[in-house]
């Protein structure tokens, strides 16, 4: 698996932490762009006995959602295809035992889906419904874009925009 980048995929990896009714954003490391493992080891390192959830948009072609739990973690890929050029993309449909796509089946107009869990943020606010609604503007919005709607509808819009402190051009 490759990315665009020589350096490996750049974007946004974030912990979501819910304590006492206020919403808390902390950067992840970048190792958490390309891993699935280092990500759900650096989330469950949080020891949080409020909910915690990982955001992870990488080089704003899509993002993952990684919610922790006591033996497996909920998740939520927003694009499938992306498992053909990314590691962590493919190591999500791997944990949701999920074939990688084909390239070969693929046409080039293929709209992107989603795998997994729609309704992995709904015990916090964010209804599986609303959720599907944001993912399915993929062809729309980019992945950021994606998740400062999905921060908007939780209200952490602002603290999110805080821990990304990412170049903008």
């Amino acid at each position: 698996m490759s990315s665009q980048h020589a350096k490996g995929p750049v974007g946004l990896a974030v912990a979501v932490v819910r304590e006492e009714g206020r919403w808390r954003v902390l950067g992840l490391s970048p190792k958490v762009l390309t891993s699935l493992e280092q990500a759900e080891r650096e989330l469950r390192e949080l020891r949080s006995t409020s909910a915690v959830f990982g955001l992870i948009n990488v080089d704003d072609e899509f993002f993952v959602i990684v919610r922790p739990g006591p033996g497996s973690s909920r998740l939520l890929l927003s694009d499938a295809t992306a498992a053909l050029d990314y590691d962590l993309a493919a190591d999500v449909l791997d944990e949701l035992h999920v074939e990688i796509p084909d390239p070969d089946e693929l046409d080039d107009d293929e709209e992107p889906w989603a795998e997994g869990d729609f309704g992995i943020l709904e015990d916090l606010g964010l209804p599986e419904s609303v959720l599907g609604l944001i993912v399915s503007e993929s062809d729309e919005l980019y992945a950021d874009e994606q998740l400062a709607a999905l921060a908007r509808q939780l209200g952490f819009e602002e603290e999110l925009e805080k821990a990304d402190q990412r170049p903008r051009g």
